[in-house]
């Protein structure tokens, strides 16, 4: 089982918070490039890829288009079964594609069958919950197919909190097994239009 990861938040008291997670494995999967589309937005075909749209990913190792060949992630902002594309880049101007090439990313976690539960607390020694989402209440998704799991507070929720500072601490259960998945503090900024 890996650690937690932490992830601070910020709320605006009276406003919606979305957060959508994705929960990725140490496996590394490695897809051939057979093409690249030098166009605005770019696209690169590597059959059967399995990448999600909002998914993280990197190029490596091709020919031509040099330009794409860095260590930076990129997102992926529409995915169909043989073609990612990168809506933030403008790939126009562009060296031509030669040939060749690697897409690669962390594994997603499959998400079937899961759930999942949060609580929010003024510290961690608290006995008050001052919210608690799950998936049972709608407070949290799981999304299986995009590989997601979406925190949502709404608006009324957001408006009843008045602390400061709090922490919180997200589970994701499968069967019996209660697994840790993030956890840290959560800052609430006043609301001034009401």
């Amino acid at each position: 089982m890996s650690e937690p990861v932490k992830v601070n938040f910020k709320i605006y008291q009276g406003s919606t918070f979305t957060r959508v997670l994705r929960w990725e494995l140490p496996t590394i999967v490695y897809k051939t490039i057979s093409a690249v589309y030098l166009e605005a937005p770019l696209r690169v075909q590597a059959v059967a890829h399995g990448i999600p749209t909002g998914w993280r990913c990197k190029l490596a190792d091709i020919g031509g288009t040099k330009e794409l060949n860095t260590d930076d992630y990129l997102y992926v902002t529409s995915s169909i079964t043989d073609v990612v594309t990168f809506n933030a880049i403008n790939a126009k101007g562009y060296t031509a594609y030669t040939s060749g090439g690697t897409l690669y990313y962390n594994e997603h976690k499959n998400l079937a069958g899961l759930t999942a539960r949060m609580q929010i607390r003024e510290k961690v020694s608290s006995t008050t919950t001052l919210l608690e989402l799950t998936t049972e209440n709608g407070g949290i998704v799981i999304d299986n197919v995009a590989k997601t799991i979406t925190i949502n507070i709404t608006a009324t929720q957001t408006t009843a909190l008045s602390f400061k500072s709090a922490v919180y601490s997200l589970e994701v259960i499968d069967g019996t097994t209660v697994i840790p998945f993030i956890y840290g503090s959560i800052t609430l900024d006043v609301e001034i239009t009401r």
